[in-house]
């Protein structure tokens, strides 16, 4: 048996585009729209620069510190120079490591976002950096409402 074909549609001819122009028309919008995303979202990069400075010094030299306390107290035990029980070498080294993890969060708040440097602790921008990282975590609905 054969199948009943139906009547064929008039379809409006569509004008065709060779495949190469389409390809290239294709890449256009894609990078039109990811630079649109690229210029939007982010950090800056003077900001960022400027958040790597601070880190490198209030995160990067306790952390530092924190891993030489263990090669200088293996060197005072077995030179025999004095006793240092474990504990304390372990308690010493934490200590500087958590002053790190301090220096980490303040190296990040208390950059300026502005052209400018700012002041030398950027101790200033801290309450605004902490009023932004809060606004990213809300959803986008409540930021809209809160503008109002």
């Amino acid at each position: 048996m054969k199948k009943k074909q139906g009547k064929k549609k008039n379809l409006t001819k569509k004008k065709k585009i060779s495949e190469s122009n389409a390809f290239r028309n294709i890449d256009k919008q894609v990078l039109t729209k990811t630079s649109e995303k690229r210029q939007s979202t982010g950090i800056p990069k003077y900001v960022a620069d400027r958040m790597a400075k601070r880190i490198f010094f209030t995160a990067g030299i306790p952390t530092v510190v924190g891993m030489s306390v263990f090669v200088v107290s293996y060197i005072i035990v077995t030179k025999n120079i004095a006793e240092i029980p474990p504990s304390s070498t372990i308690a010493i080294s934490a200590l500087f490591f958590l002053l790190g993890l301090g220096g980490l969060s303040f190296g990040i708040l208390s950059a300026s976002w502005d052209k400018e440097p700012g002041s030398f602790f950027g101790i200033e921008n801290i309450p605004l950096n902490i009023e932004r990282a809060k606004a990213a975590f809300r959803p986008a609905s409540q930021n809209f409402e809160d503008k109002k």
